[in-house]
């Protein structure tokens, strides 16, 4: 079902425009407008989002509020991109889609901009938060050279409004600082844990597998999927236990995930054992909830991710000068957001559709012909 928000078009408006009003040709709005239309549209750098704004003519620019009949050219595009105060931006689109979603969970995880990376871009790492269910981006940050997503993610936590949410996180970014950061927000964490915190994830695996385990309270659940020429077990088993005894800020909870795969076709068996840790006390997360916040964190992967990689071919955009590679990852989450927002769930099949009928990209972002 689509949900209804305030038009992205009043929202790009409220971006800041870095340059003096002497010699500017275009309004940045509609500059931003044109770009998320195209990408919409299947347009995968600013080239083709330049060809897009060409070829479909005066009447679309003059929708798109430009005052000239002749769209920018892609080095126009790339000036501006390139120089945008790319954090404020982040910012404001980010407060944006804060306002309009449920509270149903954040999953934080990073990427790797490997086409930007191979032409030596100074942004070639980004970390993003992105909503359960809808998998709409929240905030995102690039990770510096120098550092990894250990030291960027409380950079990226200050950037968005978490009270209230469930933040999953992978093992790389299962840090105490992280843990208290989180609790301090009024936000609660589910972690999963290895080897780089082996104290951790020994006190938790004493809970399961330890001498005296089969004394200790637990609770389990599972699930079972069957599709794509495979069944899938999730098997999971919690337990307070370690709730007074481990000094990990905030942990109430810590658990055990079995993952076992049966290929249909050859009766293939694997197994995947897991163990995390959780601040949800049980009566807020049994091991039904835990065993769907888990699974969820992996939507950023599935529905941001990958539609980045495969349909938009980001991988190999090779964009790599100043804010740009930040900038148009930008550009494509919100669209991707905003075309999950209205109830699409076939994204490549949706372009299509909107560069055959551009009226209704436009209307999408608040432009109504």
């Amino acid at each position: 079902m689509a949900t209804v928000c305030q038009p992205l078009i009043e929202i790009l408006s409220e971006i800041p425009d870095f340059r003096k009003e002497k010699g500017k040709r275009h309004p940045l709005p509609a500059i931003l407008a044109l770009a998320c239309v195209a990408i919409m549209c299947g347009a995968k750098g600013y080239n083709a989002i330049a060809e897009w704004g060409r070829n479909y003519g005066k009447e679309i620019a003059k929708a798109l509020g430009f005052t000239h009949e002749k769209t920018p050219c892609a080095a126009t595009f790339c000036n501006i991109f390139r120089k945008l105060e790319v954090k404020l931006m982040e910012s404001i689109l980010g407060k944006w889609v804060n306002s309009i979603l449920p509270s149903l969970g954040i999953s934080i995880d990073g990427k790797t901009l490997r086409g930007s990376a191979k032409q030596g871009s100074d942004i070639v790492h980004l970390l993003s938060a992105v909503s359960h269910g809808l998998g709409m981006t929240l905030a995102q940050c690039s990770v510096d050279s120098k550092t990894n997503e250990i030291g960027a993610i409380r950079e990226l936590l200050k950037s968005f409004v978490f009270e209230g949410q469930v933040i999953t996180l992978d093992s790389l970014l299962t840090q105490r600082r992280v843990s208290q950061d989180i609790i301090e927000g009024g936000g609660d964490y589910v972690m999963i844990v290895k080897e780089n915190q082996e104290a951790l994830l020994d006190d938790v695996k004493t809970v399961f597998d330890g001498p005296c385990s089969h004394l200790l309270r637990k609770s389990s659940d599972k699930t079972i999927d069957i599709g794509h020429g495979r069944i899938e077990e999730r098997f999971l088993t919690s337990s307070d236990e370690l709730n007074g005894y481990s000094d990990w800020p905030g942990l109430h909870q810590v658990f055990e995930l079995t993952r076992t795969i049966v290929t249909k076709k050859t009766g293939e068996v694997s197994k995947e054992t897991v163990y995390g840790i959780t601040s949800l006390p049980l009566e807020e997360a049994n091991p039904e909830r835990l065993l769907e916040l888990v699974r969820n964190h992996w939507h950023i992967e599935n529905k941001v991710h990958w539609v980045r990689d495969v349909i938009y071919d980001e991988d190999r955009s090779q964009v790599r000068c100043g804010n740009t590679p930040q900038v148009m990852a930008l550009l494509r989450n919100t669209v991707i957001g905003l075309m999950r927002l209205s109830g699409i769930t076939k994204i490549a099949s949706s372009c299509r559709k909107f560069s055959a009928q551009p009226e209704l990209a436009l209307a999408l972002i608040g432009i109504v012909k």
